[in-house]
């Protein structure tokens, strides 16, 4: 199927006017939203299909107190504030799954298995397009992003993923952001400092 030009509002949403936000306002974030995120961002691709990421959709007050004490003193009253947090983590036994995501190779499995390194560079470089994924699907349904580090890794999988295999990767803020309260977008690369076609 070939794909046609989306139309430049939607561009404009999807890139060229869309922010990072710090500051929300406080409107709701419904199962039914989380589950549209997802129904989308999941059909981005990634290697062999191997689908490596884990998300944690952080919504309740409870859930909110719990994920506090790991972030930084900068990332605390944006986060607080957010309707809803994604943990984004990876899985690194996402290999075992290949028999079932990519089953026209059965040998897709043995690619990985037993290879460390592979297997942590695979599932962090997948897991990371993924959450990518999640910030545009959120943004194509209307929805603002704040994505961010500033957290403490080790801390969040001992209280998190303690005894599996996921590891987190990064954090994204959800929900209708307050844009009167926007920086100045910071300056982007021209094509020719950055680019090179060969």
């Amino acid at each position: 199927m070939s794909m046609n030009p989306l139309p430049a509002a939607t561009l404009g949403s999807l890139f060229r006017e869309a922010r990072t936000h710090n500051f929300w306002r406080p409107e709701p974030f419904s199962d039914g939203d989380i589950h549209a995120i997802y129904e989308l961002l999941k059909f981005g691709p990634t290697s062999a299909n191997c689908s490596p990421a884990r998300l944690i959709w952080v919504r309740t007050s409870a859930g909110k107190e719990k994920l506090k004490p790991l972030l930084d003193d900068s990332n605390v009253a944006k986060t607080m504030a957010a309707p809803v947090t994604v943990i984004v983590a990876h899985d690194l036994e996402f290999y075992e799954k290949l028999p079932w995501l990519f089953p026209h190779d059965q040998s897709a499995r043995g690619w990985f298995a037993g290879n460390t390194l592979k297997i942590e560079q695979t599932a962090f470089r997948n897991g990371t397009l993924q959450g990518a994924y999640l910030l545009m699907a959120a943004r194509a349904l209307g929805f603002d992003c704040g994505p961010m580090s500033g957290f403490d890794n080790a801390r969040l999988d001992a209280a998190y993923f303690a005894g599996t295999p996921w590891r987190s990767n990064f954090l994204v803020n959800l929900g209708h952001g307050d844009a009167s309260k926007l920086f100045p977008r910071s300056p982007r690369f021209p094509f020719d400092e950055i680019n090179r076609i060969e």
